[in-house]
């Protein structure tokens, strides 16, 4: 069994918590996720199953969209509402004074992650540091931040919505806005709406993940593989080119466009591999799937 689930993550667990959860509602040991969601946030979390745990690489940087609820006047250790609270600031900005401030977060721009942060420095990760009372000095990311707009007001808190190139800290948004602001500022809420092409809309729950399986229709929740790999080009092989493929053979494609890889599809149009071009004009296998049953 293979494919991606579009999970509801709920508050209060761990990427990895569903990572788990998935296995003992699934019996399968093969799981995976393609982006660590904060344990205070709920929303998209692609999961993937099986065999198609290999796609990961292709899913980990899309782009994501999340809504995200910020508190003015207090500052915390972690930047959201789980931490402690550091410092209080009487609020003495409107929501107009928000307004102009987000214009400076729209676009590239460098970002430093919190130190609750999965972040690695010096081969470990940062949230581990922060646990000892350690505070060091990062390193700011690029990022990108494609859309933010405020969707309501109703201070000391208020509602935005942002879509970023992955790699981008909600939390150090909420932190650094309210900084600018003079006042201080958190995060109490955060939903990831869409992660790439999945979105909330389509996701299912846990339970609904456990309902499925007991009544045997766990399938009906997986997602075909191919949908990790759809920004590449596509091909579709021959029985005697997959056959090739499948044993690790470089074939022809003839009238292929250049491309760093394409996703190359069976007849009855599951994904078997994607592919990578060699210098002779063949294209090699660089990851093979189990054929459909």
């Amino acid at each position: 069994m293979l494919g991606l689930l579009n999970i509801n993550k709920p508050s209060g667990m761990t990427s990895h918590d569903v990572v788990n959860a998935v296995r003992r509602i699934t019996g399968i040991r093969q799981v995976g996720h393609t982006g660590t969601l904060d344990p205070l946030a709920t929303g998209v979390l692609v999961v993937l199953v099986g065999p198609a745990t290999r796609l990961a690489q292709y899913l980990s940087g899309v782009d994501k969209t999340y809504t995200a609820v910020v508190r003015l006047g207090e500052t915390t250790s972690t930047y959201d509402a789980e931490g402690e609270i550091l410092l209080r600031r009487p609020v003495a900005v409107g929501c107009a004074d928000i307004e102009v401030a987000l214009e400076a977060y729209r676009g590239p721009q460098l970002q430093t992650p919190p130190m609750v942060s999965a972040v690695k420095v010096g081969g470990k990760p940062l949230y581990k540091l922060a646990r000892k009372g350690q505070e060091i000095e990062r390193q700011p990311r690029q990022v990108t931040i494609y859309a933010l707009t405020l969707d309501a007001c109703a201070l000391p808190e208020f509602t935005l919505t942002i879509t970023c190139s992955a790699g981008t800290y909600i939390r150090s948004l909420a932190h650094d806005l309210g900084e600018q602001l003079g006042c201080g500022a958190h995060l109490v809420a955060l939903t990831r709406t869409a992660t790439g092409r999945f979105d909330l809309a389509q996701s299912v729950t846990l339970e609904q993940l456990r309902a499925l399986a007991e009544a045997g229709r766990f399938a009906e929740a997986l997602l075909p593989p191919d949908m990790a790999v759809m920004a590449l080009p596509e091909v579709t092989l021959t029985p005697a080119m997959e056959s090739a493929v499948r044993y690790g053979q470089s074939i022809e494609l003839p009238d292929m466009p250049a491309a760093a890889e394409v996703r190359a599809h069976a007849a009855d149009g599951h994904l078997v591999a994607v592919l990578i071009p060699l210098e002779d004009g063949r294209w090699r296998p660089t990851l093979v799937l189990p054929a459909s049953p």
